[in-house]
């Protein structure tokens, strides 16, 4: 999929939700893109929400599985189903997807299901349009920045008492604003 960004065209590699869910050409979209760097390439993937980004960066993480292989994944599977999958080995699931043999499939669920226990809360929540994939949403955009899980949690839970139950940019701005508060380098530090 070719990108405008102020005139200057970007191929971005998205999964196909997100490509279903994109709407008209020559419509405004915004994106989450992970940057892929190589010694002979520079790729960019697309993503509509943060915690298919997250998912996708975690497939990266497994041995043997590179962006175009995770990007397939999230095509054959959503993250609702995925998450479940790998939980609990269901390797005959795993390799319906295209690319996935046993192998990879075996090594996707042994190196990744210790790593699933952050992402199934996250998982659980309904969908971003509501207050609570919003919450979920910057909560992941603060892990993203380097904080810690609990510490990022904290920190919307604050933020969204200060602000409400506000929009995505304006309860990402408050939680950046609480843990830059004294009190929050504390908690960050502990």
């Amino acid at each position: 999929m070719l990108v405008d960004v102020g005139g200057v065209g970007y191929l971005v590699q998205v999964p196909l939700s997100t490509y279903a869910a994109l709407g008209e050409l020559h419509t405004e979209v915004t994106l989450l893109i992970h940057t892929h760097v190589r010694e002979d390439a520079l790729a960019l993937y697309g993503f509509l929400s943060s915690r298919e980004k997250h998912f996708f960066e975690m497939l990266l993480s497994a041995s043997g599985v590179g962006p175009s292989l995770a990007l397939k994944i999230l095509s054959g599977m959503s993250v609702e189903e995925l998450v479940p999958a790998i939980r609990s080995g269901d390797l005959a699931r795993l390799t319906r997807i295209p690319g996935v043999g046993r192998k990879t499939a075996e090594r996707i669920v042994v190196e990744l299901k210790d790593k699933l226990e952050s992402v199934a809360v996250e998982t659980e929540r309904p969908a971003a349009s509501s207050p609570a994939g919003v919450e979920a949403d910057v909560i992941s955009a603060l892990v993203n920045l380097g904080y810690d899980a609990r510490t990022a949690e904290s920190a919307v839970v604050e933020a969204k008492r200060e602000a409400g139950a506000a929009n995505f940019e304006k309860l990402l701005r408050a939680a950046l604003q609480s843990l830059s508060a004294p009190k929050g380098r504390a908690a960050r530090m502990t």
